[in-house]
């Protein structure tokens, strides 16, 4: 009799455990519970994004070693990455409510300015830069050879 009590209670008891570990999963209808391991799953921090990219050279190859700086319009504050051997550059933890400036730069040469807005929802934003020659450097050489005649 004890004994069959004993395994009454146990069978009571692991049965109510694993009742509260079954979940049932709505796409497979009523055909029976799905476990879980027990963890939850991370959310994403909405307030936060990321920003990469690839610079690239004038002829399409990417830029090794290039300068990614990132400038925080609200602070003024500026960031700066070196590319890796493919280019490639990443900021994370970027703040949604601000915007900011990105642009890569190599030996004698720039990319435009891109803005990365507030506007712009993408938590995983993707800004590839092109590099072009610097356009001060032709113009303050030339100013200078008028200046000779």
């Amino acid at each position: 009799m004890r004994i069959t009590l004993m395994l009454l209670s146990f069978a009571v008891v692991t049965g109510l455990g694993a009742y509260g570990q079954a979940r049932t999963d709505p796409s497979l209808g009523t055909s029976g519970p799905r476990w879980e391991s027990g963890k939850k799953s991370k959310t994403r921090d909405p307030n936060s994004r990321n920003l990469e990219g690839t610079v690239r050279l004038p002829d399409g190859e990417p830029a090794p070693g290039a300068v990614v700086k990132l400038k925080n319009l609200k602070t003024l504050q500026v960031r700066s990455y070196i590319t890796q051997d493919d280019g490639r550059y990443r900021f994370d933890n970027l703040s949604t409510n601000i915007d900011y400036e990105v642009q890569g730069q190599s030996k004698g040469m720039e990319s435009a300015t891109r803005t990365l807005s507030v506007f712009d929802n993408r938590l995983d934003a993707i800004v590839n830069l092109k590099l072009e020659p610097a356009k001060g450097g032709g113009q303050s050489a030339k100013a200078g050879q008028d200046e000779k005649k």
